[in-house]
């Protein structure tokens, strides 16, 4: 799997945002990529350091439209853990 399909966007929330004083940065990713294809995803497209990776399985909401019923799909959450002063610009800006 091409590092660029693991990482599907930044996740730019208010707790998100806290946790990048802790060199803390949140990703959504591939439902199948495991930790250490994360991390290398991760070092080859912002050129940083990796210390840890951790990672959760988000379940779908369900969502309603009259009287139909469906589900939002499900995906995977990574928080990756930064060397001591590295940082990721593009969570700086926002």
């Amino acid at each position: 799997m091409h590092p660029y399909e693991i990482l599907r966007r930044p996740l730019v929330t208010e707790k998100v945002t806290r946790q990048g004083s802790q060199n803390q940065y949140a990703f959504e990713v591939a439902l199948n990529a495991n930790k250490v294809q994360i991390k290398e995803a991760v070092e080859m497209a912002f050129k940083v350091n990796v210390v840890a990776v951790n990672t959760s399985h988000v379940h779908g909401k369900e969502r309603r439209l009259g009287r139909t019923k469906g589900l939002t799909p499900d995906w995977k959450k990574a928080v990756v853990t930064l060397q001591e002063g590295q940082k990721i610009e593009v969570f700086e800006g926002v």
